[in-house]
């Protein structure tokens, strides 16, 4: 272990801040706070990351798009629960060069004000409808509190959100529907585990009828929410006067759906698959599936570092594979780099390898070697990228398990989310105690869903519907 990376689930601040700068993910020296600089390495995983969500929103009928960064005030204070909800975190552009504006612009701190004018322009019709679209972009809030590299800043670099328009409140919950279908293939395809719930009225995206949140848990046991389904319903339908006329030339106000992510997301593939060395990457998401190392020995090198080439050649047109050959740095020392940047596979090539037309390969995720044929490598290699991604899957989805704990009580609320989340059984009843409960033991109400049926904690009715608390970010 190097000794500026300390143990992940003792010291896991100062894991997760070692781990982001050694393995060249970002750089937080940016003159400005919250806002990071992604580095090539890091950066590549979030473009694969991005990749993956945008395949699935093409596969469902999304069309990619762009809208403008700068939002005018008095379009962005349309919607009046929107504006309460966002007024205390937009950056304002109040002057051009040396020249005062006339009205001040918003940076957007998320795009629903300057989307939805466009919409009320673009649909005329039923025939227009529905409208499916998403945009992959930077938005800005002026976080106040203590700014954490992905998971608080300034900048959110990677804000995927979609955006729906529907002829229906039917169609408008059918989008809802498959909304957290693509969340859960995305996050399923990525291996972090996940909880569902409905956020409560008053934790719910400013001028949304409800939303709808994914929340994983980190290894210090706070909540971390990943990403959010909002039912718009017609709020931003009236606000911005989109309508549309029905197959009887009745005009209609449009029903509106809107879903996003963010860098939270990146976070969270970096943090639950890591370990006490470094990183532990899918196959999928690795800038490096495969790095080459050579094991120099006097006298040999040559033609150790031939066979280590022709084993290069062979992967590389089929993987991302990297040959170290630095004359500079040890073996050992590579060892090390590689594992902290989380290469799923290493192969290293000695004298005993070349002699037997072998390979020893390491793989990262159970710090394992074992030789492998050189005409069975490839082969290897695809069935070891299954076995890696399951590995880590069943690994992440057993811990978290172990942390979304049930309790009978209020007694036993603050002990079990110490560690994780707990949830306890409500009636539709005294649901409006829960706020009460949050306020009282200085907790949070992460949200409401469905489960088995047990004892409501406040009045012992037997109901299937449960709430869930814990801390968060």
């Amino acid at each position: 272990m190097d000794k500026n990376i300390l143990p992940k689930k003792s010291e896991f601040s100062s894991w997760y801040t070692a781990i982001l700068e050694l393995a060249d993910i970002i750089d937080n020296r940016y003159p400005i706070k919250g806002c990071i600089v992604w580095k090539p390495y890091g950066y590549e995983i979030r473009q694969r990351v991005i990749e993956i969500m945008r395949k699935l929103l093409n596969e469902t009928g999304h069309k990619e798009c762009l809208f403008p960064l700068l939002i005018p005030e008095s379009i962005f204070k349309k919607e009046a629960k929107h504006i309460r909800g966002f007024e205390g975190e937009v950056f304002w552009v109040t002057q051009g060069g040396s020249e005062k504006l006339n009205e001040k612009l918003v940076l957007r701190p998320t795009s629903e004000t300057s989307i939805y004018p466009m919409f009320e322009k673009w649909i005329r019709s039923h025939r227009d409808l529905p409208l499916k679209i998403y945009q992959i972009v930077s938005v800005f809030r002026y976080e106040t509190k203590h700014t954490r590299p992905l998971l608080r800043i300034r900048e959110i670099t990677t804000f995927k959100e979609a955006h729906t328009v529907h002829a229906s409140a039917e169609d408008a919950e059918k989008q809802i529907e498959e909304a957290v279908r693509i969340y859960r293939r995305f996050f399923d395809f990525l291996c972090i585990p996940y909880l569902i719930s409905r956020r409560p009225e008053w934790d719910k995206f400013a001028g949304a009828e409800y939303t709808i949140a994914f929340d994983t848990i980190f290894p210090n046991g706070k909540a971390l929410q990943i990403g959010t389904v909002h039912n718009l319903g017609q709020n931003f339908a009236r606000a911005f006067e989109i309508k549309y006329l029905d197959i009887d030339r009745e005009e209609k106000y449009v029903y509106q759906t809107c879903y996003g992510i963010s860098d939270r997301v990146i976070a969270s593939l970096l943090v639950i698959h890591g370990d006490d060395r470094g990183l532990c990457l899918l196959p999928e998401i690795a800038p490096v599936q495969i790095v080459i190392v050579p094991i120099p020995y006097k006298g040999r090198e040559e033609e150790i570092n031939t066979y280590a080439n022709q084993i290069y050649e062979k992967l590389k047109k089929e993987f991302r594979v990297v040959l170290d050959d630095r004359k500079d740095v040890r073996p050992g020392r590579k060892f090390y780099e590689w594992e902290l940047k989380g290469a799923p596979i290493r192969i290293e090539v000695g004298p005993e390898d070349v002699e037997q037309n072998k390979v020893t390969v390491f793989r990262r995720d159970k710090l394992a070697r074992k030789q492998v044929s050189k005409e069975m490598l490839s082969k290897r290699i695809r069935e070891l990228f299954v076995d890696i991604k399951e590995n880590l899957k069943k690994r992440a989805w057993e811990e978290f398990r172990n942390r979304v704990i049930y309790v009978k009580g209020e007694s036993e609320i603050l002990e079990a989310i110490e560690n994780g989340i707990a949830y306890v059984n409500i009636c539709g009843e005294c649901k409006k105690s829960v706020k009460s409960l949050e306020r009282r033991l200085g907790i949070k109400v992460l949200g409401f869903w469905n489960s088995t049926k047990k004892s409501c904690i406040f009045c012992g009715k037997e109901t299937d519907q449960i709430v869930y608390f814990g801390r968060s970010y």
